[in-house]
């Protein structure tokens, strides 16, 4: 019985160290956006040296030799 005069404290003061630290979390904006971070990793970031898309973009003029584009 006397243990319990000893842990009924601790559990508060661990409950109420927990909430402290979750509503700092809360308050410093750790939990803002969950959903950018996630998505940014499948954009490219925009490279002057990389021309495939630029080439995929733009429409190319048709050729005399009537062959079908190569994909």
């Amino acid at each position: 019985m006397p243990a319990l005069y000893v842990m009924i404290p601790a559990a508060l003061l661990i409950v109420a160290i927990a909430v402290y630290i979750f509503f700092w979390a809360v308050d410093s904006g750790q939990y803002d956006d969950l959903e950018g971070p996630a998505h940014s990793i499948l954009f490219d970031d925009q490279d002057p040296k990389h021309h495939a898309a630029l080439d995929q973009a733009e429409p190319r003029k048709p050729d005399d030799s009537g062959a079908p584009p190569h994909a």
